[in-house]
């Protein structure tokens, strides 16, 4: 893959990565464990990206986080708030018109 398109894909999957942690993160969860769903469902995305992420979505009050030190090793979780949740559903609302419109782009020009 060359540079140009690796840029535009990373670009586009940026965003995406939010809505998908907000909404995986309904339910509480760890970093690690919030990596390997995003994995199992198709996103590439690595630990030095997405702990930054959780960080800042937390520093805007999408997500709360409270460390559990039940286990041998504490685990600090996050969970997504009323915000974050309404946000998530406000920006796949966004993608999905996106995704109507780029269709009917593609069918009135003839592009797949």
């Amino acid at each position: 893959m060359d540079a140009t398109l690796a840029g535009h894909l990373q670009e586009l999957r940026r965003g995406t990565v939010v809505v998908a942690s907000l909404i995986v993160l309904r339910s509480p969860g760890y970093g690690y464990s919030l990596l390997e769903t995003l994995s199992r469902a198709g996103f590439d995305v690595e630990a030095n990206t997405l702990y930054p992420l959780l960080r800042r979505l937390e520093a805007q009050g999408l997500l709360t986080s409270s460390w559990n030190t039940d286990e041998a090793r504490p685990r600090k979780f996050y969970r997504t708030t009323e915000q974050g949740d309404a946000l998530a559903g406000t920006l796949r609302d966004e993608w999905s018109r996106i995704d109507h419109a780029i269709g009917d782009l593609s069918k009135t020009t003839g592009s797949n």
